[in-house]
């Protein structure tokens, strides 16, 4: 089971760097939570409009490690703005639900991104 939420985990965010909104809006709950330092957001329509966003916004996503337990993925990966940000290292707990996205928290240093809030979470 954990092989496979990481898979969906590795899918969406692969969806997210592709800007295959489509493939993000398949992979996420209807009722899915989203909470970061910068926001917090509730339900699909809000959380896939700050992933297309975020997509629009990076030049690229690495995930550097992966593992997975019980009903939840966690993906740990660099990410590449443009400049003045550039790259910086983030993590997302991924929960999920009838093999849905319920719940994303993104873990990363908010200052790191602060000049990016408003493209993203307009």
């Amino acid at each position: 089971m954990h092989k496979n939420l990481i898979e969906l985990a590795e899918a969406y965010y692969s969806a997210i760097t592709k800007k295959n909104h489509a493939g993000m809006e398949q992979l996420l709950h209807p009722q899915v939570t989203f909470r970061s330092p910068l926001a917090e957001l509730t339900g699909r329509p809000a959380v896939l409009e700050a992933a297309k966003n975020f997509g629009q916004a990076t030049q690229s996503l690495t995930v550097r490690s992966k593992f997975g337990s019980g009903d939840q993925a966690m993906l740990v990966f660099d990410v590449v703005f443009p400049a003045p940000v550039g790259k910086f290292p983030a993590a997302s707990l991924l929960t999920f639900k009838d093999g849905l996205i319920a719940s994303i928290e993104l873990f990363l240093d908010s200052r790191a991104v602060m000049v990016k809030k408003e493209e993203i979470f307009s």
